[in-house]
């Protein structure tokens, strides 16, 4: 029993030691790697030590080892990549020089430099400090890899990378590149630029997989509906013309946007660190013509992206943004009218978003829509009352209907449709109906006669006397031209002046006074109306100082809660026991009958 315990006790010194001895190696693996990368950078002799530092630079690799190997690796083909050519160009006749062999195989490691680093990039177990350490490297590569100039093919191989892989829409690198990079215009552009090839290879992707089995096609279909996601963050993430061109910034001074032209009109650019003009013989791109390239890209970029299968979730964010953020910018907004008028015609909430960036186009941009009001007044339902953007919708649905063009019957459509919807909505609701009737009703007098319609008790044409009190509105028809709405009267304005809320009561009696009144009076705003809700309503109500209040006074103490002359007809007696007379007379009946 002692032994055993001593062997037990011996065996916590050893695992002490073999503990030591790890931190002791790896101790030595980071000395042993800073020794090979100095004898790399003091010497040509040590060029083998270089696949021996690649070998570091791996997801699996400790963090400070591949830091380490990182450094030096780094230090050692910065200077060189002006020499680096990106094939061979030896003539297979020629004995090929040595010099020549040599730079093309430190050209291959540079390759495959560039590769581990992207991916400890893309890999979800690297750590987040070594991730932003590796992602300033590759971009120090990009800025000067192409004989000093943007390379391009490098910045495309790290969207790509990070595009396909499984990180999330906003993971750390995505929003460390746009943070950080997407301040200079050159990488903007650039990306604009990969990122439309990125839509045509996952494009191809989704047509290669009509022959994949179900289980690889959900797959597949997840996989690209991440890749969407990610793609859609870097578009939005990049700044607007108008933040770039006020700091106009390059990421590479030279090669882009830079013509041999003397008549160019020379501008100083900013680099990095320091600002600095070009060559004497080059001339940089007014700020002009650099936006009008930028432009170019940024609409050939949003094209394509909005050509794929978009989720919904992405699908919606498009659809918010894009009147505001795409729009103002894009060479030719035209182009959009087949998406946004698909869009608008699907219905429900993703009608309601597109309505926004459709309207632009309307208004601005003179794209004739003949089905726009048709189909606006198909979103009419009680649903739109309570949606997210709902505030947005009334604005809009306002300003469609101020124009002095629309028809009588139209105009007449959309104010009892609305009418008959402050029936159903909540209190918030119909006071923004009240609103919209009343600017209705303002700006197109020819429907005046909708507030009080005579009631016509004459024959018809047929002899037949037509019926008092029926609605000739046809709630149901989603055609406005058929509603029959120019027939009938806005009754329901009437109803909403005896509502259980006190605002809507309120302002439905102000219009009815309003409109009592001959002289014109100014549209009501909807958007202060608009974002209402019962905590808005209760809000305002809390804050109202009332003058008078109304107190219940009897007197004397009420036996009921109803009297009789309420109810004619009707009798409300109940008996000590709680039951009703008819059924104690006829206990009493069965009682007698069965003494008898």
């Amino acid at each position: 029993m002692a032994a055993k315990d001593g062997e037990k006790l011996s065996l916590v010194p050893n695992k002490q030691k073999q503990q030591k001895k790890k931190r002791e190696k790896a101790k030595d693996n980071g000395e042993y790697l800073k020794n090979l990368g100095q004898q790399l950078l003091t010497s040509r002799a040590h060029i083998n030590n270089l696949p021996i530092l690649l070998t570091y630079i791996t997801p699996n690799s400790p963090p400070q080892h591949a830091l380490e190997s990182l450094l030096s690796l780094q230090s050692f083909f910065t200077p060189l990549l002006p020499q680096l050519s990106s094939s061979s160009a030896n003539s297979a006749n020629q004995e090929p020089d040595p010099e020549i062999v040599y730079l093309t195989w430190l050209r291959s490691k540079f390759d495959d430099f560039v590769r581990c680093l992207v991916d400890i990039l893309v890999s979800p177990q690297s750590e987040d400090a070594l991730r932003e350490i590796v992602l300033d490297a590759v971009m120090e590569f990009v800025k000067v890899g192409n004989a000093g100039k943007f390379h391009s093919a490098i910045y495309h191989k790290l969207l790509r990378a990070i595009i396909h892989s499984e990180l999330g829409a906003e993971d750390i690198v995505l929003v460390l590149l746009a943070s950080k990079y997407f301040t200079y215009i050159d990488v903007c552009y650039f990306t604009y630029i990969s990122l439309e090839k990125l839509v045509r290879t996952l494009e191809a992707k989704e047509d290669g997989n009509a022959s994949l089995d179900a289980e690889k096609k959900i797959q597949s279909k997840t996989s690209m509906e991440l890749s969407i996601q990610k793609m859609k963050f870097l578009l939005s993430r990049i700044p607007q013309l108008e933040a770039l061109e006020e700091n106009l910034q390059m990421w590479n001074g030279l090669g882009l946007f830079v013509e041999k032209d003397n008549k160019q009109e020379t501008i100083a650019v900013k680099d990095k660190n320091t600002k600095k003009s070009q060559k004497s013989g080059d001339k940089v791109l007014s700020s002009r013509s650099i936006a009008k390239k930028l432009k170019l890209k940024l609409t050939k970029a949003w094209l394509s992206f909005l050509r794929l299968p978009l989720p919904l979730s992405v699908y919606k964010e498009v659809l918010v943004a894009l009147h505001q953020s795409v729009i103002p910018y894009i060479s030719n907004p035209i182009m959009l009218c087949d998406f946004l008028t698909q869009s608008y015609d699907i219905g429900g909430v993703v009608s309601v978003m597109a309505l926004s960036s459709l309207y632009v186009l309307m208004t601005q941009h003179g794209l004739e829509y003949p089905n726009f009001y048709d189909k606006l007044y198909a979103l009419l339902e009680p649903a739109i009352f309570i949606a997210k953007h709902r505030a947005k919708f009334f604005q809009l649905l306002d300003a469609s209907l101020k124009s002095s063009l629309l028809p009588a019957y139209l105009a007449a459509a959309f104010c009892k449709k609305l009418s008959r919807l402050a029936l159903f909505v909540p209190p918030s609701g119909a006071i923004v109906i009240v609103a919209l009737v009343n600017n209705l009703l303002q700006k197109h007098p020819s429907i005046s006669c909708l507030v009080h319609q005579e009631r016509d008790t004459g024959e018809t044409l047929i002899g037949e006397k037509r019926k008092q009190g029926i609605d000739h509105f046809k709630n149901e028809e989603m055609d406005p031209k058929k509603t029959n709405a120019i027939r009938s009267s806005l009754w329901e304005m009437d109803t909403l002046r005896h509502h259980y809320c006190a605002p809507v009561s309120r302002f439905a009696v102000s219009l009815a006074n309003d409109l009592a009144v001959s002289a014109r009076v100014p549209e009501i705003s909807v958007i202060d109306l608009s974002s209402g809700s019962y905590g808005t309503i209760f809000n305002d109500e809390m804050k109202r100082r009332v003058k008078q209040v109304s107190v219940a006074f009897y007197n004397a103490t009420p036996t009921s809660l109803f009297s009789e002359s309420d109810f004619p007809g009707w009798e409300f007696k109940f008996t000590a026991n709680g039951s009703e007379p008819h059924e104690e007379s006829a206990k009493r009946q069965r009682t007698v009958g069965v003494e008898a």
